[in-house]
Formats: C-alpha cells, sequence, structure tokens
C-alpha cells in the first residue's frame, strides 16, 4: 500500500441493494452499458478486448463530475472472479485501482467500491491540499448517482 498524500485517495464505497447478486453482478461486469444508468458514465469506449474471461480488457471511461469537469481515463481488467470480484488499473488523469467486491446480504447484494487513486491533472495535484475534501465529496456523489441508476436499472426502491 502506497503511503496517504495530499494527491493520494483511498475511498470506499457500499451499496447494499435488494436485488440478486447475479442481477448485480450482470449489471456491473457489463461496463460498456454503465452510460445507460449510470448518469455520470459519459462513454465508455473498448480500447482493447483481453482474454475470454475478459482479463487485459481496457476500456477509455469518460466521467462527468458534480464539479464542473469531466475526466478520462483507461481502465484494465486484472482480476475477474464471477459473481464476486472486478479489479481494474486505471491510467490517465487518475491512476491507480479500482476493486468492486459483491457479496451476498441475505437475499440481496452486498457492493463495495474501493478506489486507490492518485491525481494526475497538474491542475488536480497543486490544489490537492486544499480541495482535498471536495474531490473526496465529488467521490461520493459519482457514486451515489451510480447507486440511484443501478436502484432503477435493477428496479429496486431506494
Amino acid at each position: 500500500m502506497q503511503p496517504l498524500t495530499a494527491t493520494r485517495f483511498e475511498l470506499t464505497t457500499d451499496w447494499t441493494l435488494d436485488a440478486p447478486l447475479t442481477r448485480v453482478w450482470a449489471e456491473l461486469s457489463a461496463p460498456d452499458q454503465w452510460p445507460q444508468w449510470w448518469r455520470a458514465v459519459k462513454r465508455v469506449e473498448l480500447v482493447l478486448p483481453g482474454d475470454a474471461s475478459g482479463i487485459g480488457a481496457v476500456r477509455r471511461f469518460t466521467w462527468a463530475t458534480a464539479l464542473p469537469y469531466q475526466i478520462t481515463f483507461d481502465m484494465r481488467a486484472t482480476r475477474i472472479e464471477p459473481e464476486r470480484v472486478i479489479e481494474g488499473e486505471a491510467r490517465g488523469e487518475l491512476n491507480g485501482t479500482g476493486t468492486w467486491t459483491l457479496t451476498p446480504a441475505g437475499s440481496g447484494t452486498h457492493v463495495r467500491y474501493d478506489w486507490r487513486v492518485d491525481l494526475s491533472l497538474a491542475w488536480q495535484r497543486t490544489l490537492a491540499p486544499v480541495l482535498r475534501p471536495v474531490f473526496a465529496w465529488n467521490h461520493t456523489v459519482v457514486m451515489g448517482w451510480g447507486e440511484e441508476g443501478i436502484r432503477r436499472r435493477l428496479g429496486i426502491a431506494a
């Protein structure tokens, strides 16, 4: 684990969804479809397909944020354990790793997302010591939009 600095973020998001794990997995494991239900995801482009299991696939994500900017980075799938874990390595305007972990929660699903990234853009790195709480808030809002979107997509109440 890298030391925490003003430009290093380790953020965790938890969702508990009243939907079977297989349905939640189907949505999260199909990032090309995310723009249909996650309002922050503006574009997903397949750059490299990867192997039959999806390992090595590279997708370029463009995200809108709650702040007045967009961010783009490539995400390479590094680990996929069906109906359990999706992990990827981000490179571009953010660098680091993202890990989705799904576990059964009664009749529903608990989703945890761990996002460990370093800021790459010069303006973000310069302002990070002051805007660190704002950047963390921004991540929380974007992930909240994702939770709202997947709930709608799965037809479950908030």
